[in-house]
């Protein structure tokens, strides 16, 4: 059995061409002076599936590659490394042709914000290499399922609530959140047990950031809920998304993009109502604007939060409050932070200190 020639199955670079295994048949019946028609009755093929192979027309199967190992000598791990080679620069090419595509893509993407938050690397020369990053990123082999599974439900939070929204901004925290939710062990999704912990999430109102957010994951993780806390990148106006990962594990993500933690309450609540009431397939992009709802799933989960932090029967006599003195009273009748009753009067009582505006969320822990 002869030697298997030298053959640079791994050239270096890139060539802008792919070189089937047919041509290594077509250069060894050259040398032995062999017709495409005596190499099909020796390998028991027809002659036109050998023309095939060696235009590239066909794969080069095992079976194949055996029978060219007993009539060249060569191989036939060789000959399929060959034939894996072709077919792996065929990919490369057609990758490159669709780069007008992906390039475009790209732009769409929050490329510097994930560099920012470490979640791509930061330097690299090639937009190719941004573009592999970026479908890995996503864990997705093309751009169309990634718009299937990620930028859909951003584009109908686009269209409902946030015209300037970028839906691949919104797409991103997505991803991002629910990366994060995956790395949380959590029990099964219980229905019953949600709801039976709903007055003690409320309670937690009360702690202070680094206490709550701990409290909040474990009760909701024995319930089968993933809380994460997700960074607030331009241009998506998000507070809160919700999605299923899996028929007994949910995902309910809070953005940095809130003013106080009484707003952060109302998020958070509103996308409970959503894990609690609506199917396990679909995903939930939330904010808060101080406009009602644009349709029922919303106005729903608008009632649902604001009736649970303040119930109907005490709401009445938050008209009544004309200090800070009078809302921290009325906070304390009825068992809630002075946030959560501060976010239900809108520039109505300037409030001070903890209870002002602009949430700090470095008190919160791991907000990466």
């Amino acid at each position: 059995m002869t030697k298997d020639p030298v053959v640079d199955v791994y050239p270096a670079g890139e060539p802008n061409y792919a070189v089937p295994p047919g041509e290594t048949i077509r250069e060894f019946l050259d040398e032995l002076g062999m017709s495409q028609r005596q190499l099909a009755v020796r390998l028991g093929l027809t002659a036109k599936h050998v023309n095939q192979l060696i235009q590239g027309l066909v794969p080069l199967s095992p079976e194949v590659a055996q029978r060219l190992e007993l009539v060249t000598g060569m191989s036939a791990r060789m000959w399929n490394r060959l034939e894996a080679d072709y077919q792996s620069a065929r990919q490369r090419l057609r990758h490159r042709g669709d780069m007008a595509e992906l390039t475009a893509w790209l732009a769409e993407m929050p490329v510097s914000e994930l560099v920012r938050c470490g979640d791509l690397p930061a330097e690299t020369d090639d937009p190719r290499d941004r573009v592999h990053q970026l479908l890995m990123f996503f864990g997705v082999a093309h751009v169309s399922t990634y718009r299937e599974l990620y930028e859909a439900p951003a584009l109908d939070f686009q269209r409902t609530r946030a015209p300037g929204a970028r839906p691949g901004a919104v797409a991103t925290l997505l991803r991002l959140a629910e990366l994060k939710a995956r790395d949380i062990a959590c029990d099964p999704y219980s229905r019953q047990g949600l709801e039976a912990s709903l007055d003690k999430l409320r309670q937690l109102t009360l702690q202070p950031p680094g206490v709550l957010l701990p409290l909040m994951r474990d009760i909701c993780a024995r319930n089968g809920i993933a809380v994460v806390i997700v960074p607030d990148f331009a241009d998506t106006h998000v507070k809160g998304m919700t999605r299923w990962l899996s028929a007994d594990k949910a995902m309910v993500a809070l953005s940095t993009h809130h003013d106080s933690a009484g707003e952060l309450w109302f998020t958070f609540f509103r996308a409970i109502y959503q894990v609690l009431r609506h199917g396990r397939t679909k995903s939930m992009v939330w904010i808060h604007d101080g406009r009602p709802g644009v349709d029922p799933m919303e106005r729903e989960a608008d009632a649902f939060a604001r009736d649970l932090l303040i119930p109907p029967d005490q709401a009445a006599g938050l008209a009544s409050l004309d200090s800070p003195d009078e809302v921290r009273r009325f906070a304390d009748r009825i068992g809630v932070a002075v946030s959560v009753v501060a976010a239900r009067l809108p520039g109505k009582v300037r409030m001070r200190g903890k209870h002002a505006r602009n949430i700090d969320f470095s008190e919160f822990c791991h907000a990466r």
